[in-house]
């Protein structure tokens, strides 16, 4: 990968950079740079077919935002990996990123364009050579802020060894080729404040025809809009758009040989989703990304509805993972819907409706019908019985305004338990009556109880059901870490999934013990971090947006 974008980046640069060289420019370079840096300047230049777009912000500050994380030993892995990196990527012809890049190199996006068609049409033939996936049509467009250490830097270029360049007019404008290392990348700059380039002639061709008047990406519906809003997230470090996520899955399944076309009804479930954009940043509380999708309302068939996350209380304080919602019995409606449209997932379905009927239980409505309210589930640490190997157990708790069909539904399972030889007592735990399916020598495999009128709860490990039922001790709520992953996350909203990393990498390093625990490196990294949350909000059906935050902790002193 470091030899691939260092031939494609290094040789291109330096040589394109040369047409711009004369005296008569230097003048013209002392002059202001415009906005070559932007997501928006960048976008007019690639062309309005594009399948997506990435942008990368170069600004110091954004990435700066880092440093404020962490501790010594993460600091210097991460210092140490970035050295390693420009080492790798800029390994031929001596280049130092931070020397002779970073005073000039601006913003860079990186699109993807639609498959050639000359290409796609050889790698179809029956009688290729080879069936291998084509390389993907990338065009990479490089802000010029500062044009004069850009030719300074072009000029160094000049007399590599092994360097070949070519050039050749393409209306008006000046496509360099060079070759190295047999090696072939196509290159220009444009007006002087952009340097376009790709693999394929063809891409460079493309981006010259947008820059001379055909459409652009940055023509594309809301495009303009999305490219320039910072305000959701702050200190952005890079941003994805997709105008059309459908045909683009439908033009990267068409341009693999090996892939499958998709049938009607996944076609159908993608174009639920008409545009996507994402944007990473940093603040205050670590990375953060948010992506917004614009849909279909029509075929949006997922009813949204907020979760205002209370049941979290219920949970033990040192509960690991998590995931919160609700309203598990509408989604389970929309899944049903939807699988009309594929045999055989309505098939699976079907079977499991015949063989609950057989111990007189109604999938529907017995095991999915009562959950209409907030739920959770959760990962609890645990070292008793018949959890002490594993390490953890697991619980789910659901709120329902059926109280009456939840509780003949799990009479139902102590019955089915009991036909399998299961022990199924009876147990009073801080005066809350809890059902236990008991294993001889081993304790409890399951148990479930209701903590209020309109909350049930079913726990793996009689000791994970003593941390639930009883009133009087810590909870999830009150957690540090959960309230620095979790506090700053959009509200109201669908409901949470998080991880708590020091817990879980204890757990991770108690199984691998015996094999090939993590190394120093993995696990000064995880100490760095609090936790992993996302969170999903829908205004109305045709939007939905996803929070994802890798909450950081602030830098210690060495």
């Amino acid at each position: 990968m470091p030899e691939r974008k260092a031939n494609l980046l290094i040789p291109a640069v330096g040589a394109t950079v040369l047409v711009a060289g004369s005296i008569a420019a230097y003048v013209y370079f002392k002059g202001p740079s415009g906005d070559s840096s932007g997501a928006l300047g960048s976008a007019k230049l690639v062309p309005s077919t594009a399948l997506m777009a990435t942008y990368i912000t170069t600004e110091p500050e954004a990435w700066a935002k880092l440093e404020q994380f962490g501790t010594p030993e993460a600091q210097k892995l991460l210092a140490k990996g970035l050295e390693d990196f420009k080492q790798d990527f800029f390994s031929d012809g001596n280049i130092s990123y931070e020397k002779d890049l970073k005073p000039w190199v601006g913003g860079v996006m990186v699109a993807m364009l639609p498959p050639n068609p000359t290409k796609l049409a050889q790698s179809n033939q029956p009688n290729s050579a080879t069936k291998a996936q084509p390389e993907p049509n990338i065009l990479m467009v490089v802000g010029i802020k500062n044009k004069l250490n850009a030719l300074n830097f072009a000029n160094q270029l000049k007399s590599k060894a092994g360097v070949k360049v070519q050039e050749s007019d393409y209306k008006g404008e000046t496509i360099t080729e060079v070759t190295e290392n047999g090696r072939l990348t196509y290159s220009a700059v444009l007006n002087n404040n952009h340097l376009v380039l790709a693999p394929e002639k063809q891409a460079v061709e493309k981006a010259i025809e947008t820059f001379k008047g055909k459409p652009s990406f940055a023509s594309q519906e809301g495009a303009k809009t999305i490219l320039t809003a910072n305000a959701d997230v702050k200190n952005i470090l890079a941003q994805v758009y997709i105008p059309d996520y459908g045909g683009m899955i439908q033009q990267l399944v068409a341009a693999s040989p090996q892939a499958r076309q998709l049938p009607p009804q996944s076609l159908k479930q993608l174009q639920q989703v008409k545009s996507m954009v994402a944007r990473v940043g940093v603040d205050d509380q670590g990375v953060r990304m948010r992506a917004i999708a614009n849909l279909d309302p029509q075929l949006n068939k997922f009813d949204y509805q907020t979760s205002p996350a209370k049941i979290v209380g219920q949970l033990p304080l040192d509960t690991f993972a998590l995931m919160t919602g609700n309203g598990i019995n509408r989604s389970w409606s929309a899944i049903v819907e939807q699988s009309q449209d594929y045999p055989g997932f309505n098939q699976i379905v079907q079977q499991v409706r015949g063989q609950l009927k057989f111990v007189n239980i109604d999938l529907d409505k017995d095991v999915f019908g009562w959950m209409d309210q907030e739920f959770a589930f959760g990962a609890v640490p645990s070292n008793q019985g018949m959890l002490a190997n594993l390490g953890f157990g697991g619980a789910l708790i659901l709120e329902t305004s059926d109280r009456q069909t939840a509780t003949a539904t799990l009479s139902k399972l102590d019955t089915l338990a009991k036909t399998q030889r299961i022990k199924v007592a009876n147990r009073n735990i801080d005066g809350k009556d809890v059902t236990e399916w008991q294993i001889p020598g081993q304790g409890a495999l399951l148990s479930h109880g209701w903590l209020n009128q309109d909350t049930v709860f079913l726990a793996v490990g009689g000791s994970v059901a003593e941390a639930i039922a009883t009133s009087n001790t810590p909870k999830l709520d009150s957690s540090d870490t959960f309230k620095a992953v979790t506090g700053s996350l959009q509200k109201p909203n669908a409901g949470y999934l998080y991880i708590d990393a020091e817990k879980t990498a204890s757990l991770v390093n108690r199984f691998v013990a015996q094999g090939q625990p993590l190394s120093s490196e993995v696990n000064a990294v995880l100490s760095s971090v609090y936790g992993f949350g996302i969170t999903a909000t829908s205004p109305d059906k045709s939007m939905g947006q996803l929070e994802m935050l890798l909450a950081l902790k602030p830098k210690t002193a060495k």
